[in-house]
């Protein structure tokens, strides 16, 4: 059973949520962060239970599944990344983080390359083709982690944790030189999340982004070949060349970022959450600190 509804106020129901999927496919292509290259990717409905999962088609014909679960983590510099019997798919985080925003449980998200385009640097590309798409609600209900206490990691002046309460609330705090301490607060609702975090672009240095895109060309990697003023918010001292789309830009790209890292849980995870100069690094550490405890949480 499946009921097609337009994304709306109502389309988010209180009381017990059921599964989504969209209502029907949609495809967008574009330039990639790190490798520069182009790639297009067609992101269809799925059956309940399905969870997300990429198609990775490769040049000699095969296509690999590669689930979207912290399981299949890869490490990759500056994104997130999965991996499954060799087959990478990459800078995958802004789409998780809107369709785990948007309450999008189940699709299949067939891709060419081994990297998501990176389009302007943020998820309002996203979140307007799946709104554009639709969503489907379906018969199984959608099951959510709950915590039951605290689970917290940290690397130097870093620190993530989680701790218990309703729904995802996420506190994030960054210190920039010339910016000084930036923060944001705030509940994840679907309508929240396109209003303030998604439109925050990917960001860093001016001189540290060219600097480290002219070594991956010289070297042969594929790291930064994509980044330009058009694909992040580039600092230069105190300021984003072009100007900020809003007040704290960094520091709402991060909750971003660490949005789409949860989404690999691969359930919705409900709970307070504390991220200081938080990364992918401490993001997907945390997932798994949080799910190998499985006194810290349960499924309801």
């Amino acid at each position: 059973m499946h009921q097609d509804v337009p994304f709306s106020r109502s389309t988010f129901s209180t009381g017990p949520r059921r599964q989504a999927t969209l209502a029907c496919a949609f495809e967008r292509s574009g330039r990639s962060l790190h490798s520069g290259r182009h790639a297009t990717i067609r992101v269809s409905p799925a059956p309940a239970g399905h969870g997300i999962v990429f198609r990775r088609r490769l040049k000699d014909g095969r296509a690999v599944n590669v689930p979207a679960h912290w399981q299949y983590r890869d490490s990759q510099p500056l994104s997130s990344a999965v991996r499954r019997d060799g087959v990478l798919v990459r800078t995958i985080e802004h789409l998780m983080a809107s369709l785990s925003a948007l309450r999008i449980d189940n699709v299949l998200a067939e891709i060419d390359a081994d990297e998501l385009p990176i389009f302007d640097g943020s998820a309002t590309p996203w979140c307007e083709a799946i709104r554009a798409a639709g969503r489907s609600e379906q018969a199984l209900p959608c099951r959510v982690i709950r915590l039951r206490r605290t689970v917290a990691v940290e690397s130097g002046r870093r620190r993530l944790q989680i701790e218990p309460g309703p729904g995802l609330h996420i506190t994030g705090h960054i210190a920039l030189a010339h910016f000084g301490s930036i923060d944001w607060s705030g509940a994840i609702t679907p309508e929240g999340f396109e209003r303030e975090i998604a439109p925050a672009r990917s960001f860093g240095r001016y001189m540290r982004a060219m600097a480290g895109r002219a070594y991956g060309y010289v070297m042969g990697n594929d790291f930064l070949q994509g980044v330009s003023p058009r694909s992040a918010a580039l600092l230069v001292r105190g300021h984003v060349l072009g100007g900020m789309r809003g007040p704290g830009e960094p520091v709402r790209h991060r909750v971003l970022d660490l949005v789409g890292d949860l989404a690999l849980a691969g359930h919705p995870i409900e709970g307070r959450v504390s991220a200081f100069h938080t990364g992918h690094e401490l993001n997907h550490a945390l997932v798994a600190a949080l799910m190998r405890d499985g006194s810290a949480w349960e499924l309801v």
